[in-house]
C-alpha cells in the first residue's frame, strides 16, 4: 500500500527520507519534488527496478529515464570522455535545470533502456530531492506522470495517475509554475539542444555559445 509523506516541514523530513530509501532498497519507486516537476523514481543501478519504473509509466525501453544525482562531482563517476564544454554548463546551471547527455561508463553494471552508450544526468535545484539522492545515490527519474498526460506538478496529482505502483510519495506543495528542464546532447562536437525547457538557449550560448538547437 502506498504511503504520503508532508515533507514542507523539514522536521518531518528524516522519517519520509528513511520511508523512501527503505522502498527504493526494496526495488520499489518513489514520487518525489524537484526543481522542475514531481518525479517517479527507482534506484538507478537496479535493471529490474528500472523495468517498473518504466512499466508504471506506461514506457518501453526506447524511452530511458534520466538518471539524478546529488553532486556535480558524480558526473565523472557516471559519464566518460565528458567535454570542457559540458563541465562549463554543469558549473554554471547545477544545481537546476538542465540536463545534459553524456557517453555513459562503460564498466557501470546498469541497464536504463535503449540508450545508445549515453546517460542523461541532472542535478536538481530541489532540497527534498537533494537530500533523497545524498542518503541512497544515483535514482533514475522520470516524470511522475502516465506516458500522454501532463507532467504531474502535485504529489496528489502524481498518484492519481500512478496509484499503488508507487511505494512512497514525498509531498513538498505544488510545482505549478516550473518548466521541464532544458536537455543538451553534449556528445556530439557542438553542444545540442534537444529539448527546450527551463535554461533559455541565449543563456546556455552566453556560458558556452557553440551550443546549438535542433530547431
Amino acid at each position: 500500500m502506498s504511503q504520503t509523506y508532508d515533507v514542507t516541514e523539514h522536521k518531518r523530513r528524516e522519517t519520509a527520507i528513511d520511508a523512501a530509501r527503505s522502498a527504493l532498497g526494496r526495488g520499489e519507486p518513489v514520487v518525489l519534488p524537484t526543481d522542475t516537476v514531481y518525479g517517479i523514481g527507482v534506484d538507478a543501478f537496479s535493471p529490474q527496478a528500472v523495468a517498473v519504473l518504466l512499466a508504471a509509466k506506461g514506457r518501453n525501453r526506447t524511452m530511458p529515464p534520466p538518471v539524478l544525482i546529488a553532486r556535480a562531482e558524480v558526473m565523472d563517476a557516471l559519464a566518460t570522455d565528458i567535454p570542457e564544454a559540458a563541465r562549463e554548463l554543469a558549473a554554471t546551471f547545477w544545481p537546476g535545470g538542465l540536463t545534459l547527455i553524456l557517453h555513459a561508463q562503460p564498466s557501470l553494471a546498469w541497464d536504463l533502456g535503449e540508450t545508445r552508450g549515453t546517460v542523461a544526468l541532472r542535478m536538481p535545484a530541489d532540497e527534498v530531492a537533494l537530500e533523497l539522492l545524498g542518503a541512497v545515490g544515483p535514482m533514475a527519474v522520470s516524470s511522475a506522470n502516465r506516458t500522454g498526460l501532463p507532467a504531474a506538478t502535485t504529489a496528489a496529482a502524481a498518484q492519481e495517475m500512478l496509484a499503488e505502483s508507487v511505494a512512497v510519495y514525498l509531498d513538498d506543495g505544488e510545482r505549478a509554475l516550473q518548466q521541464a528542464s532544458t536537455i543538451v546532447d553534449c556528445t556530439s562536437p557542438a553542444p545540442i539542444v534537444v529539448r527546450h525547457g527551463a535554461i533559455p538557449l541565449y543563456e546556455l550560448q552566453a556560458v558556452v555559445p557553440e551550443v546549438v538547437a535542433t530547431e
